[in-house]
């Protein structure tokens, strides 16, 4: 007998053969504009066709052949160098949102500017949630240089977590800082062997590709690091207002994307990723988690594993304010779907307003939800020879089923049992309720999840090397003192 498993499909076989196509045709007939003049070179050297404004046309042969060359397996490890998790392993894998502008503060309700220590507290609430496999460079600290604010907050994470990191550069100086503190973090000379964190790297719709984003595709092939493509096309703004003509888009960005990655390093790790979204006509907005955004987020990753790559998506986001019933509900529906739809990794739990701001108290929410998607996606398991006749047999010979030995056996293995976050217990009497709960509940497992918080145990040799990694950084802004206030937290 055999599991059964939910799944979500949207495209038929032969769509994801036409989508593959048409975005072939594009690539050699189109092409993509591209703004750093070395890859131009070894992308003519292979035989694209280089035109006006720097206009590059792939033949079909040199994209299907960085497909091919790509690897089709990806193991993350941990920072001490345990495996983490596989993708394609059959389940799926969470980690927060990336780089929000804003925090929502609990204390007063409001969105602000956040600072070092937030950065800290952050690192230290993903350390601690069981269902959130990897962690990410989720704030953009406000109080140091914009220049150093992507290696520090990486910086953190390596200090007060172990788990893999999804992160990114915000300028070309930044790649070398932040691979020097992985290195000097890990002990290894080479991130090959143990990836450990994953770089978002991002072409711009429609159809280009930044001399940033070309930057970061070479260093991330040439270092091995798993660059995460998140081409992010909106319908009827920056791509087609049909949906699955923006999958189209999607395809030859995120294709163009693996073709300058495997030309630079062929064999390096990359992952089919993105962050498209619909374009609300009413508000000029780009909403998470609209169910259109939903659908797109599907389509693209069955696109990606059609290819055989590993999928990302940016999913479990609110576009709501608060911790309110829109944050629950566009957070449980994308993270529940793109469990059953097999996307490898998901990031976006803990975030709102449009991907701009982190919240702890969503994040330790969304932790809950991220469990509950792991369980749905375990579907339903055969337990025993036959599906129901034992088992009820069994309780009705012994006139319950509240103590037969498959409910004391499987009550823990077939249930998802929840934190207090989420309220089970039934209310008997009448009376005011209190409508603040779920807020004041999530508050009050912020500060448990930070008081029950172990840090890293990290050699003193290696807290040296990263702390002098980042004071060089830091020392052209005459705040090197920052590196060292991070190890009094």
């Amino acid at each position: 007998m055999k599991s059964q498993r939910p799944k979500l499909n949207i495209l038929e076989e032969t769509t994801l053969e036409e989508i593959v196509g048409e975005a072939l045709v594009i690539l050699e007939q189109v092409g993509i504009v591209i703004e750093d003049e070395e890859t131009i070179d070894i992308l003519r050297q292979m035989g694209a066709e280089v035109g006006e404004g720097n206009r590059v046309k792939f033949r079909q042969k040199i994209v299907r052949d960085a497909i091919e060359s790509a690897p089709k397996e990806l193991t993350l490890f941990d920072l001490d160098g345990k495996p983490a998790f596989e993708f394609g392993d059959g389940q799926v894998h969470f980690n927060p949102g990336s780089a929000a502008l804003f925090l929502l503060d609990a204390s007063t309700s409001e969105m602000r500017l956040p600072k070092i220590e937030d950065v800290v507290r952050f690192s230290k609430i993903c350390q601690a949630l069981e269902n959130i496999e990897a962690t990410s460079t989720g704030l953009i600290p406000s109080d140091v240089p914009k220049e150093v604010s992507d290696s520090l907050r990486l910086y953190i994470s390596c200090l007060f977590s172990t788990k893999p990191v999804v992160t990114g550069t915000f300028s070309e100086a930044g790649f070398d800082v932040m691979r020097d503190l992985l290195l000097a973090r890990t002990g290894q000379e080479s991130l090959r062997s143990k990836p450990c964190a994953i770089f978002d790297v991002c072409p711009s719709s429609p159809l280009r590709w930044s001399k940033l984003g070309c930057h970061d595709l070479r260093q991330c092939a040439q270092n091995a690091i798993p660059a995460q493509l998140i081409a992010m096309p909106l319908p009827g703004a920056l791509a087609p207002m049909s949906l699955l003509a923006t999958v189209v888009q999607h395809t030859v960005e995120t294709l163009s994307g693996i073709t300058i990655h495997q030309a630079w390093t062929p064999g390096s790790p990359i992952i089919y990723g993105g962050s498209p979204a619909l374009f609300d006509m009413r508000h000029s907005t780009s909403p998470m988690g609209a169910i259109e955004t939903l659908l797109i987020d599907v389509a693209y990753a069955e696109v990606g594993k059609h290819l055989g790559l590993p999928t990302q998506a940016y999913l479990g986001m609110s576009d709501a304010k608060a911790l309110d019933a829109q944050a629950g509900i566009e957070s449980a529906m994308t993270l529940v779907m793109a469990a059953a739809a097999k996307i490898d990794f998901v990031s976006g739990p803990g975030m709102l307003n449009f991907e701009s701001c982190q919240s702890l108290e969503k994040l330790v929410l969304d932790n809950e939800i991220c469990g509950m998607a792991r369980r749905f996606k375990a579907g339903l398991e055969p337990r025993g020879k036959t599906f129901g006749i034992d088992a009820i047999k069994q309780g009705l010979d012994e006139g319950n089923f509240l103590t037969t030995e498959q409910t004391l056996k499987l009550y823990k293995e077939e249930a998802y049992y929840p934190s207090a976050i989420i309220d089970r217990r039934a209310l008997k009497t009448e009376g005011k309720v209190n409508d603040r709960r779920l807020i004041e509940e999530a508050a009050k497992l912020v500060e448990k999840r930070l008081s029950e918080y172990v840090r890293p145990e990290i050699s003193p040799s290696a807290l040296k090397e990263m702390k002098s990694v980042m004071e060089k950084a830091l020392k052209p802004f005459g705040i090197e003192e920052v590196a060292s206030k991070c190890l009094d937290f």
